[in-house]
C-alpha cells in the first residue's frame, strides 16, 4: 500500500476500500490507531491487514475463466 516512495507505508481504509473509495488512514500516536476520517473507521495495524486479506478475496477469481461446465458442476 505504498505510494511508490521508500520510507513510511500509508495504508487505506478498509471499510472505505470495500465501498471502492481510496481513502488514507491517519495515526493516532496516543491510542497507537489508525483511523479516517472520512467513515470513523478506527483500528491496528493487525486489524487493518485482517481486512486486506478479506478485501484480496473479492479479486481471487479474476483472472480464472469459468464455462458454463465449470459452474454446473458446482450445483
Amino acid at each position: 500500500m505504498s505510494q511508490g516512495r521508500t520510507g513510511k507505508i500509508n495504508y487505506r481504509c478498509p471499510n472505505c476500500m470495500f465501498r471502492d473509495i481510496d481513502y488514507d488512514l491517519l495515526y493516532d500516536k496516543e491510542a497507537d490507531e489508525f483511523y479516517c476520517r472520512r467513515c470513523n473507521w478506527q483500528g491496528s495495524e493487525h486489524e487493518i491487514l485482517q481486512l486486506y486479506s478479506d478485501y484480496k478475496k473479492k479479486y481471487k477469481a479474476m483472472l480464472k475463466r469459468f464455462t458454463v461446465e465449470d459452474i454446473l458442476k458446482d450445483d
